[in-house]
């Protein structure tokens, strides 16, 4: 049996196969089958492509993407990921692969009915790489964390003053809908515990999540997968054990005040120790459905992208009156450690004990 696919009345697909390698590829191919244009939609995202067929609407997110070098950093952490655990690189490519098949093959993307958006924007589904799964748990994740809400503290402050701050907080306790809740057994009618995930997701059609059935000689695992992503990350059960991870708001993104100046030979960042420092600079050029192609400056000072501003300062003149121009670059893991936790997924999907859940958390890093 290289693998097979049941579907019950729901339509959610129930997958088997002999091998871990197997199952994936499987996976991958079934999401291209249920979520051929979510997956094209994502990968351009993780890119920074969108707006060469969403057009305009979608250049402010193609620009923080370029900036912030999220396709370059999906790139290093599956380099880095070959070289660490080299059985997780080979499951993801396996995934992968599945979704090649899944997007080439018509009966599967429904290209001849539906899936409809292909069509109406004359597009048809790029071919993914490797690291492309990373890429788009990057892209699902970058806003998730504390750098969003570092800006609205420091507009609110800003603006209304630093007493105002606590009035309009986006981010600590109270302040996030997203919450995991367990009820131990002895609460219970049936004496076992109930765990329950209960994530606060913007309202999406189609849906962030997937419900899917995994099962391999190693594991029998049900849960919601992210399309795009093997395995199943945020909420599963693999029937002696479960989880469920829920947006926990960390605060594991730094953003930093940057002095930046050009030179006849590109862009210096001043740098801690009081010394101008050669920053990373390029261009990139991002194209536009419908418009021209806009070129986005992309540069990177020793402490990371940077994502707002440049040279001549904010882009939108917030820089007080007589200071300096500043930018704002940011900082997080995945760029620093080449590291997106990629390694705790086939562990969860083995887990059979709360310690194994433990063990397989203690890789997470996205």
């Amino acid at each position: 049996m290289a693998g097979e696919i049941f579907r019950d009345a729901w339509g959610i697909p129930h997958l088997r196969a002999d091998d871990v390698r197997q199952l994936a590829r499987l996976q991958g191919r079934v999401t291209a089958r249920d979520r051929a244009w979510q997956l094209e939609v994502e990968r351009h995202r993780a890119q920074g492509t969108s707006a060469s067929f969403l057009g305009p609407e979608a250049l402010p997110w193609d620009r923080l993407a370029r900036r912030a070098r999220l396709a370059d950093t999906a790139r290093r952490c599956f380099t880095a990921l070959e070289r660490q655990d080299p059985e997780t690189a080979d499951w993801v490519r396996a995934y992968v692969d599945g979704v090649n098949e899944g997007l080439a093959a018509p009966e599967d993307t429904g290209r001849d009915g539906a899936a409809p958006e292909f069509a109406r924007v004359g597009l048809a589904p790029g071919r993914w790489e490797p690291w492309t799964p990373l890429g788009i748990w990057l892209a699902t994740h970058i806003l998730f964390a504390g750098f969003p809400a570092k800006l609205w503290r420091a507009h609110v402050a800003e603006h209304l003053g630093p007493d105002a701050v606590g009035l309009f907080a986006a981010d600590g306790p109270g302040t996030s809908g997203s919450n995991g809740w367990l009820v131990s057994g002895d609460r219970t009618v049936t004496g076992q515990a109930v765990i329950a995930g209960d994530p606060h997701r913007f309202i999406e059609d189609p849906g962030v999540y997937q419900q899917i059935h995994l099962s391999c000689p190693e594991f029998d695992v049900v849960g919601l997968a992210v399309p795009g992503v093997p395995g199943i990350a945020h909420f599963g059960h693999t029937g002696t054990v479960a989880w469920a991870i829920t947006n926990a708001m960390a605060d594991y993104q730094d953003l930093y005040r940057e002095r930046l100046r050009r030179t006849g030979a590109g862009v210096e960042a001043l740098g801690p120790d009081g010394a101008w420092h050669r920053a990373v600079r390029h261009t990139e050029s991002v194209e536009v459905a419908g418009g021209e192609p806009v070129t986005v400056e992309v540069i990177e000072t020793d402490r990371g992208p940077v994502v707002i501003g440049g040279p001549e300062g904010l882009e939108d003149g917030g820089t007080a009156s007589g200071t300096p121009p500043v930018a704002l670059a940011l900082r997080h893991p995945p760029r620093v450690t080449g590291d997106l936790g990629f390694s705790a997924l086939l562990p969860l999907l083995r887990a059979r004990r709360v310690a194994d859940v433990d063990r397989a958390a203690d890789r997470w890093a996205e």
